[in-house]
């Protein structure tokens, strides 16, 4: 069996610095986000959701935030309460 071109596995990045898990969780919640009426980033002829959603993330047109990757300094600390 032959995948095709197209199929979600090759959607997902092979930076060894990105997560997959982090992908697909963004990717999730921007296909709920497309779901719920956003307007998709880019021309899309696919209808679907969530590979409009694994494009965009894929592409690097979705921002997100990811507090594991915010450093802990001094200063922060102190400001915390």
């Amino acid at each position: 069996m032959e995948r095709s071109s197209r199929s979600p596995i090759n959607a997902i990045p092979d930076d060894p610095e990105a997560s997959i898990y982090r992908f697909i969780i963004v990717a999730a919640k921007r296909a709920r986000q497309l779901q719920g009426g956003a307007r998709s980033l880019l021309p899309s002829t696919s209808k679907k959701p969530t590979v409009a959603s694994m494009e965009e993330v894929r592409r690097g047109l979705v921002s997100y935030y990811d507090p594991s990757l915010q450093t802990d300094t001094p200063e922060a600390e102190e400001q915390q309460f």
